[in-house]
Order: C-alpha cells, then sequence, then structure tokens
C-alpha cells in the first residue's frame, strides 16, 4: 500500500509513542488519568507531524474532547496541551509541528 510523504510524517512511530508515554508518565496530561500516547497537538489534518513535540497522552474521554467537544472544550484542552508542551520544550515553536512540502 501506498503511502503519500505527508501520511508518512504525520504517522506516529512506536519509538515516538514510547518516548511521549515515558515524559508524560503514562497519564493524560489534561486530566491526570492513564491514557495512551496517540494524540496530536497539530491536527493530521493541519498537517501535525508524527513527532514528540506534537504528539500527548490523552485519556479516552479527553482525547474526545479534544476532537469532538464543542468550541469552547477544544479551546480549553488545546491551552492545557500546549501549556504542557511549552514546559516539556522551552523553544516550542508550533510552526515546527507541521508538515511541509520536500520535508
Amino acid at each position: 500500500m501506498y503511502k503519500s510523504r505527508r501520511s508518512k510524517a504525520t504517522d506516529i512511530p512506536k519509538k515516538v509513542k514510547d518516548a511521549v508515554f515515558e515524559r508524560d508518565g503514562g497519564c493524560c496530561v489534561a486530566c491526570g488519568k492513564r491514557g495512551m500516547p496517540n494524540a496530536h497537538y497539530i491536527s493530521r489534518q493541519r498537517g501535525g507531524l508524527g513527532i514528540a513535540r506534537n504528539i500527548v497522552t490523552l485519556c479516552a474521554q479527553c482525547h474526545n474532547t479534544y476532537d469532538f467537544g464543542n468550541a469552547k472544550e477544544k479551546e480549553s484542552c488545546r491551552y492545557i496541551i500546549k501549556e504542557y508542551l511549552t514546559g516539556c520544550y522551552p523553544d516550542f515553536n508550533e510552526n515546527d509541528l507541521i508538515y511541509k512540502k520536500g520535508f
């Protein structure tokens, strides 16, 4: 099966999932419950890369809220995630998380 470069770049490799799980202590960065490291801060739809700086651990409920909640819920979750990632990466820059053609 053929995968585009963008699709490959936005996939989350196992080594990234493992590193994010360890970084986040296996807990949802929004509520503290047990979670999975498979949530993109910048969505795949917007070209969000599958790199540790763009991936966080979220529980199923928070991930669902982040993906499908109302605008206020999504914005609140986005703020929490951005604050967390900024704390992990002092040089955090959203532009570095987006696929660019020729990557």
